[in-house]
């Protein structure tokens, strides 16, 4: 099993919009905010070779969007999702198979790029099946007052139309190596990926988890739909993920990619920080 990781941006996001109910003396010592509230994020992707499969976990917000669009994203830094795709050593057609975690625009955006005809657009990786969950799919499609921006309407229509649309029904392993959980508070039918490394396996936390912060059970956001349903799925997730020694990767943690669990009084915490590429010290 070969992982890969994909740097492909940092954004700004509102930390109050991402930390809910906590106040902003308590997480603005762990994410200092601008003058603008604005904290800084990562989008961070995972590539994963099992030797027949090379599958791409999310794709961030692409480029197909508008200026105006982009204003409110504050992009910088990192690889881009192409140029990060070939420092890893792949090309675009390479990628046999896109898993998308959820469709909001900063996880599922970048699947498609605009086409050569006027408003057309074509898939980013030409030669891949792109996977999302049938219950994520459908709610995407009937959209909602709430989560309506987050997503725009080519970001879904296109992969309907482009014959490479897979849908999970199901948790259960997909590729060999990479089972799937699905948890429902931050959006139904958002898919984690748990993969097998080396003598363990870890779980890739999309927004169930975005950053360190959020393994506390209060520590949530307040773009998630259900905060109990969030709730409860961390605290099963986490002891999983401590009683079988597991590790947490981080998509939008611009400070650390990893942890271990550990346990405490006041309940399942992070315990080692570390980069992907640190995992065998620890």
């Amino acid at each position: 099993m070969k992982i890969s990781l994909v740097h492909i941006s940092n954004f700004k996001l509102d930390g109050g919009a991402m930390f809910g109910v906590i106040p902003k003396v308590l997480w603005e010592k762990r994410y200092p905010s601008d003058e603008n509230n604005l904290v800084d994020f990562s989008l961070r992707s995972i590539i994963i070779d099992n030797g027949s499969n090379v599958v791409l976990v999310d794709t961030g917000y692409g480029d197909k969007q508008s200026e105006k669009f982009f204003s409110h994203t504050h992009m910088s830094g990192g690889d881009g999702l192409i140029g990060g795709i070939k420092k890893t050593g792949y090309q675009p057609e390479d990628i046999t198979d896109v898993f998308l975690t959820h469709l909001h625009a900063d996880h599922a955006g970048g699947a498609l790029k605009r086409g050569s005809a006027k408003d057309s657009f074509e898939l980013t990786f030409p030669a891949a099946n792109i996977w999302v969950s049938r219950r994520q799919w459908d709610w995407a499609c009937k959209s909602n007052v709430r989560e309506a921006g987050a997503y725009p309407k080519e970001n879904i229509l296109p992969l309907e139309n482009s014959g490479r649309l897979k849908f999970v029904e199901e948790e259960g392993e997909l590729f060999k190596g990479f089972s799937v959980k699905i948890v429902n508070g931050h959006t139904p039918g958002q898919m984690l990926p748990l993969v097998d490394y080396l003598d363990t396996k870890f779980l890739y936390t999309a927004d169930l988890m975005p950053t360190v912060a959020h393994i506390p059970l209060l520590w949530n956001m307040s773009y998630d739909i259900d905060q109990l349903a969030t709730i409860d799925e961390k605290q099963k997730i986490l002891k999983e993920v401590l009683d079988n020694n597991y590790f947490l990767f981080f998509q939008h943690d611009i400070q650390t990619e990893c942890c271990t669990l550990k346990d405490t009084p006041k309940g399942i915490r992070e315990d080692k920080l570390f980069d992907f590429s640190e995992f065998n010290d620890y």
